[in-house]
């Protein structure tokens, strides 16, 4: 007796791709997503850019040429090497400028996270564990930063105090504490409720060693996503803040601020403006996905489903 069996198609077929250059991408696109080499490696070309921006830059990133003034790139009729990714209405090198941008985002970003980071973490511990009117005042502190407009303060603290670099690292620390505090307090509240952390209070730790020694270790994961996260924003804040003439100062080097000298020669010059936001959006999204990477890593299930 012979037995014939029929193929009954799977609907997981339908999501694989027969073609394959589409197969190839798919495998190419769930590697990068496992791996994070593209976040890593703009992580290491922005820190190799602030660190060593003197000597990277073939030239000076504040003067400039008037007779090389809208020196196109490389890759047009007209361009040079000289100034590989053209020049400004100054004649200024644009590589130079971005390099140095760079430097102005990753001054900030580091300062701003680090502090903000620290002290919302702390806070966020203080609260989640403590409660009461203690939890009750620092999450009214969270929701009056979360009020706050954050544009029209910085207008009226820039218009008071002036323009400068500090100024906008302190502004940003004072708006930038609230997402940490909110996520450790929240993962607090379930943490202090755990056997281990239950078991240190009965052996008469104190509250400072439970908070720092056995609550902290539970969050970090979190404060590291949320820090990462954070770093697209902050430059893409910083980046605003001076394209609308409220960050920086003038004549530094930043990326909002080229993209906005470029803004009145976008028909004549397009890279002016064009290659300041190309680094803006490649260092943003890097960071997203860097941050989307370290929340499948420290979540368990979220990493079998991406390996999956």
């Amino acid at each position: 007796m012979t037995i014939e069996a029929t193929y009954v198609p799977s609907p997981l077929d339908d999501t694989l791709p027969r073609n394959p250059v589409l197969r190839a991408l798919r495998i190419g696109w769930s590697w990068l997503r496992r791996y994070p080499v593209i976040p890593f490696a703009v992580l290491v070309l922005m820190i190799v850019c602030a660190v060593f921006a003197e000597q990277l830059s073939p030239h000076d990133p504040l003067r400039g040429n008037l007779r090389a003034a809208f020196t196109p790139p490389i890759f047009m009729d007209g361009g040079t090497w000289e100034y590989p990714l053209g020049t400004d209405h100054q004649g200024r090198d644009i590589l130079s400028r971005a390099i140095h941008g760079a430097r102005v985002s990753t001054i900030i970003s580091t300062a701003v996270i680090l502090a903000g980071g620290i002290g919302g973490t702390v806070i966020g511990l203080v609260a989640g564990y403590r409660g009461g009117w203690v939890d009750q005042i620092a999450m009214r502190a969270v929701d009056f930063t979360l009020a706050m407009p954050f544009l029209l303060v910085a207008l009226v603290v820039v218009v008071v105090f002036g323009q400068s670099l500090e100024l906008i690292i302190v502004l940003l620390i004072l708006f930038g504490w609230d997402n940490f505090a909110r996520v450790v307090r929240a993962e607090t509240l379930t943490l202090r409720e755990s056997d281990y952390v239950s078991y240190a209070r009965i052996q008469g730790a104190s509250q400072a060693r439970i908070l720092f020694r056995h609550i902290l270790p539970g969050v970090v994961g979190s404060v590291l996503v949320i820090g990462s996260l954070r770093v697209g924003s902050l430059i893409l804040t910083e980046s605003t803040l001076s394209f609308l003439g409220v960050g920086v100062p003038p004549d530094t080097p930043a990326w909002g601020i080229m993209t906005a000298d470029g803004r009145q020669h976008l028909s004549r010059a397009w890279w002016i403006s064009t290659m300041p936001g190309i680094a803006i959006f490649l260092v943003v999204m890097g960071f997203n996905f860097l941050g989307d990477w370290l929340r499948d890593w420290f979540d368990p299930r979220l990493r079998q489903l991406r390996v999956h």
